[in-house]
C-alpha cells in the first residue's frame, strides 16, 4: 500500500466528512448516479454502537463526559481490493454502507473523478446550502443587546 501524504489525508478527511453528513436519499441517489458502480463485500456488516461524547469546561479544563451517541459503522471491499470504511450517527444501517462503499471508491484512482463528480461535491453543495439556510433562520432570530452608560453629574 502506498504511503499516504498530508494531501491525500485531508482529502480523505473531507470526503469522509461530507458521507458521513450525508442524508440516506442523497447517498442512495448518488450511488445510483454512478456510471459503473462497483460490487463489493462487507468487511464488517453494518453494526449499531454508542460512542462517548467528551467536552472540556471552557474547552480548556479537565475533560468529562457529556453523554454518549448512536453510530453506525461498516466497512466494505471493493471488487478491485480497496477497502472504505464509515462511522455515520444514528441507526442507518444503509447510509453506513453506502458511506463505506464510497469511501473505498474516493481511494480507488480510476473512479475517484467519477464519485467526485456524482457524489461528493453535489453532497458538499446540498451540505453547504442547508447550513446557509439556518444560518439565515437564526440570523432572523437574532437578538442586539446594548447598555447604554449613565454618566454621574
Amino acid at each position: 500500500m502506498p504511503h499516504a501524504t498530508s494531501a491525500s489525508i485531508q482529502a480523505r478527511q473531507r470526503w469522509m466528512a461530507i458521507l458521513a453528513k450525508a442524508r440516506p436519499d442523497e447517498l442512495e441517489r448518488a450511488w445510483r448516479a454512478l456510471a459503473d458502480p462497483p460490487s463489493y463485500t462487507f468487511l464488517r456488516r453494518p453494526e449499531l454502537g454508542l460512542v462517548m461524547l467528551r467536552g472540556r469546561m471552557g474547552g480548556e479544563g479537565a475533560p468529562f463526559n457529556f453523554g454518549e451517541l448512536t453510530v453506525t459503522r461498516c466497512s466494505v471491499r471493493l471488487e478491485g481490493g480497496m477497502v472504505g470504511h464509515a462511522t455515520v450517527a444514528g441507526r442507518s444501517p444503509r447510509r453506513a454502507e453506502l458511506a463505506a462503499a464510497f469511501d473505498a471508491l474516493m481511494q480507488d484512482r480510476n473512479r475517484a473523478a467519477n464519485g467526485e463528480a456524482v457524489a461528493i461535491a453535489p453532497l458538499a453543495s446540498a451540505q453547504q446550502e442547508r447550513r446557509r439556510e439556518a444560518s439565515c433562520k437564526t440570523a432572523a432570530t437574532r437578538v442586539e443587546f446594548f447598555t447604554l452608560a449613565r454618566g454621574e453629574d
